[in-house]
């Protein structure tokens, strides 16, 4: 069974194509600057042959469109016809309370996500247009969508709700949700099978670091906790995020400087984190550049981000009496040997330890890198999304047809 992948970004559309028998990855690309000067897409095909297409990309129906005919192109393409195609996976932003798992599209659905935008206005609407150039342009195909919070459902109130007023969450929906739902799954579902663990008995937490940033709390097999809140602003210091903010230090900021909410959710989400704390980049290799070199705000960022981290860890274990797994992921997680060698350091106490001798340039491959007889495996686990949403989107189609 062939299944695609789509993610639709406000600019960008990510893609894969799965042969499911195998879990083979036929081919897999990105479309870039939708809708802007000098859009392209990047083609990749089974054998790591790279090609680009330059082009005018106008939205997401003509950059579907279009990587639809490099699928099925002569010379790059990797099936004949798009009724090889069985079905389509979204991966889908924002759930709200409405999804706790996977689903078949259907308008109801659809008209359900729709409700769900005032919660992700730059992520779902481009979203529900992958979904719905896909129907357009292949009349039919079965779709199914992937939630980033549908993972996170599983969290009690105790830990998803704020210290507001409960009218608040009732009328708004306001509490938190949670991301990088779809990743922590898979990660920590991994990390247990290399590991040796029942995933429903196993306690394990997952650091999903990259320019965005979340630690999760799995305790058989359900998330409990998630640093990302209602917004992927909370919780851990990001690349342009500011994370954590006593939110009275955000009310004094919009009074002194005269800012409105606008101009407020600017300095949050895209002026704040690594990038706010250097003033040199919001990329992690960067500043550990310049800390290198001997920066003393790079280095002060450095030593925030392993900090922060560090807490949630150690908050988390709390949370579930104990941790059998601690798992890395993500850009960073699976590449910055520095970083998790910080955020491991003086964490003894706790059975975590890190071999250096393992650690040190361990980069993109699966490996558990704590020291022997250690209490806690601490690992890498790649992530992939995309399998994770190409086997729910399997699941789904399979069990619509028994």
């Amino acid at each position: 069974m062939k299944i695609l992948v789509l993610n639709c970004g406000s600019s960008s559309i990510k893609y894969q194509l799965f042969e499911m028998n195998d879990q083979r990855v036929l081919a897999k690309g990105v479309i870039e600057k939708i809708g802007l000067k000098g859009s392209f897409l990047k083609h990749t095909k089974e054998d790591g042959e790279k090609v680009i297409f330059e082009g005018e990309i106008l939205d997401h129906k003509s950059g579907i469109e279009y990587v639809l005919g490099v699928l099925t192109s002569v010379k790059h393409g990797c099936i004949s016809n798009l009724e090889e195609l069985d079905a389509v996976g979204h991966r889908v932003v924002h759930g709200g309370e409405k999804f706790n798992s996977s689903v078949f599209i259907t308008d109801e659905v659809v008209k359900e996500m729709e409700e769900c935008i005032d919660l992700a206005p730059l992520h779902n609407p481009p979203n529900l247009k992958g979904i719905a150039a896909m129907e357009e342009l292949v009349p039919g195909i079965p779709q199914a969508g992937v939630f980033d919070t549908a993972f996170h459902q599983t969290m009690d109130a105790k830990a998803y709700l704020y210290g507001l007023p409960y009218t608040l969450y009732k009328k708004y929906g306001i509490r938190r949700y949670g991301f990088h739902g779809t990743s922590h799954r898979y990660v920590s579902k991994r990390a247990c099978e290399i590991a040796g663990l029942d995933y429903d008995k196993a306690k394990v937490i997952v650091c999903h670091l990259g320019n965005g940033a979340s630690v999760c709390a799995i305790k058989n097999g359900k998330s409990v906790d998630t640093s990302m809140g209602f917004t992927p602003v909370e919780g851990l210091m990001m690349g342009t995020r500011v994370g954590d903010l006593d939110a009275g230090a955000l009310t004094y900021i919009m009074d002194k400087e005269q800012i409105g909410t606008k101009t407020a959710s600017a300095l949050l989400n895209k002026h704040s984190g690594w990038l706010g704390i250097t003033g040199i980049s919001s990329d992690a290799r960067d500043i550990e550049d310049a800390a290198a070199k001997g920066n003393e705000r790079a280095q002060l960022c450095m030593d925030m981000y392993d900090y922060r981290i560090k807490k949630y860890v150690g908050a988390y274990a709390a949370a579930m009496g104990g941790v059998d797994i601690l798992v890395f992921t993500g850009g960073i997680g699976e590449n910055g040997d520095i970083n998790r060698a910080g955020i491991c350091k003086d964490m003894e106490f706790l059975g975590v330890t890190c071999d250096d001798s393992i650690n040190k340039g361990l980069r993109g491959k699966e490996k558990i890198f704590s020291k022997e007889g250690a209490s806690v495996k601490v690992m890498v686990v790649p992530t992939d999304e995309e399998l994770m949403i190409a086997e729910d989107t399997l699941k789904i189609i399979s069990d619509l047809k028994k």
